[in-house]
C-alpha cells in the first residue's frame, strides 16, 4: 500500500475537484457565467499535458544517453498520455469557446498554434510506426520527441502573444488570474493540476507494464522455437 499512496491521493483529489468544481460557488462574470467552471478542467488538462510531454522528452534524452529500450517505452507512453490530455483539452476548450465566443474553433492564433502542435505529436506516433527495426525506431523517435517539445512550447506560449488573440493571456487579453480568479477557485484549480498529472502518470505506468509484458511474451515465443529446433 505504501507504494500506491499517490494513486489513492489522485482519486481523492479528483473526487474533490469534480464535486466542488461542479457544485461549488464561482465568481459571476459577464458572458462566462457558469462556464467559468471549465477553468477547473480545461486549464489543468493543458498544464498536466505539458508536464507529461516534458517527462516524455526527459526519457527520450535518457534513451539517447544510455540506449535502454525501457526508457523509450516510458517516453512513448508519457507522450501517449500527453496526447490524450491534449485532445481532452481541445474538446473542453471547444465547448467553452462555443459558449463564450459563439464558435467552437474560431480563427484564433492560439487555437491554430495548438492544432499545429498537436499535429506534430500525431506525426511522432506515425513516425514510430514507420520503422520495423526497434532500435532505429527508438533512436529516431527520441530525437523527434526532443525537437517536437522544443517547438511546441514557443508555438503555444510565445507566438500567440505576438498578435491579437481571443484566448486569455495572449495578445493583450488578460489571463483569468488577473481579474476574476479568487482564492476559492485557486483551491480547486491547483489540486486539479496535481490530480490530473498523477492520473496521467498512473495511466502511463499501466501502459509501460503492458509493454514490458508483451516484450517478455515475445522473448518467450522467440526462445521456444529455437528450443524445439535444437531438440530435433
Amino acid at each position: 500500500m505504501k507504494k500506491h499512496w499517490w494513486k489513492a491521493l489522485a482519486v481523492v483529489i479528483m473526487t474533490y475537484v469534480i464535486w466542488v468544481g461542479l457544485l461549488g460557488t464561482v465568481p459571476r462574470q459577464p458572458i462566462l457565467n457558469e462556464s467559468i467552471r471549465n477553468v477547473y478542467f480545461h486549464v489543468p488538462l493543458w498544464f498536466s499535458m505539458l508536464i507529461l510531454m516534458l517527462t516524455s522528452m526527459i526519457f527520450a534524452i535518457r534513451y539517447l544517453r544510455k540506449g535502454r529500450l525501457d526508457d523509450d517505452h516510458i517516453s512513448v507512453e508519457f507522450a501517449n498520455a500527453a496526447i490524450l490530455y491534449g485532445l481532452l483539452g481541445c474538446a473542453t476548450g471547444s465547448l467553452w469557446a462555443s459558449v463564450t465566443w459563439g464558435d467552437p474553433w474560431p480563427n484564433d492564433p492560439k487555437l491554430n498554434s495548438v492544432a499545429v502542435g498537436m499535429l506534430m505529436y500525431f506525426a511522432y506516433l506515425i513516425l514510430r510506426n514507420s520503422f520495423d527495426d526497434e532500435l532505429r525506431r527508438a533512436r529516431i523517435s527520441a530525437i523527434y520527441n526532443i525537437f517536437a517539445f522544443a517547438v511546441f512550447v514557443p508555438l503555444i506560449f510565445v507566438l500567440p502573444r505576438l498578435t491579437d488573440s481571443l484566448h486569455p493571456g495572449n495578445g493583450g487579453n488578460p489571463a483569468f488570474g488577473q481579474y476574476d480568479m479568487d482564492n476559492g477557485m485557486r483551491m480547486v484549480l491547483y489540486p486539479s493540476v496535481i490530480g490530473m498529472t498523477l492520473i496521467g502518470v498512473w495511466m502511463t505506468q499501466l501502459r509501460v507494464r503492458l509493454r514490458r509484458l508483451r516484450d517478455r511474451l515475445d522473448n518467450v515465443n522467440d526462445v521456444q522455437p529455437k528450443a524445439h529446433t535444437t531438440a530435433e
